[in-house]
Formats: C-alpha cells, sequence, structure tokens
C-alpha cells in the first residue's frame, strides 16, 4: 500500500492529546527554531510513520537488529529492481544517463 501524503490529505478527523504545559512549551520553542509548528512537527511524524511502516526512530536497543534488518531487505529489493530492469532494458552509459536526464555532465 502506498503511502498517504499527510500534506495534502482532506484534514477531517481530530486528535486530542494532554500535555505539561511546560513540556509543550520547550517543544513549540524547539519547533520554532525549525520554522515549525507543533501541528507541522506532529504531522511530520506522521509522515515518517506512514513512510518507514513503524516508528521513524529507533525506539530501544532491541529495535536496532530489527531495523537494520528491515533497512536490508528494503536495500535488496531495490537492488532487484535494478538487476530486473537491466535485463529487460540493458545496460546504459553515463552519458546516455546524463542526457536521459537532461543533466550537462
Amino acid at each position: 500500500m502506498e503511502p498517504m501524503n499527510v500534506t495534502s490529505a482532506p484534514k477531517t478527523a481530530t486528535f486530542q492529546m494532554r500535555i505539561n504545559p511546560e513540556v509543550k512549551r520547550q517543544v513549540e520553542e524547539i519547533y520554532a527554531r525549525q520554522g515549525l509548528t507543533f501541528t507541522d512537527a506532529v504531522n511530520i511524524f506522521i509522515q515518517q510513520t506512514l513512510n518507514s511502516e513503524g516508528l521513524p526512530f529507533l525506539a530501544s536497543p532491541e529495535n536496532e537488529s530489527y531495523l537494520k534488518s528491515k533497512a536490508m531487505n528494503r536495500l535488496m529489493a531495490e537492488a532487484q529492481k535494478g538487476w530486473d530492469s537491466v535485463k529487460k532494458d540493458g545496460w546504459f552509459s553515463e552519458e546516455d544517463a546524463y542526457r536521459m536526464l537532461g543533466v550537462e555532465k
């Protein structure tokens, strides 16, 4: 399933949470220095969760091997797509790649 783009998705549901006012103030200051609102940051977290199909960060040391395995599986799947493309379409030169992308070397 293709991840949804949180930015362009219709926003018809609401989400509420309780947070310590001092924690909220500190977090809002941190996000503001990045040019973000608290809502922006939550939406980024949600998008990254969709993109990674799980928590977008390492939650505990026990998850390290799982995340490495998942990353390796994704890398190998992308490499396989490349090999399959080569089998179907053949190799092309670096110059051909630049030309196909419309970029000067």
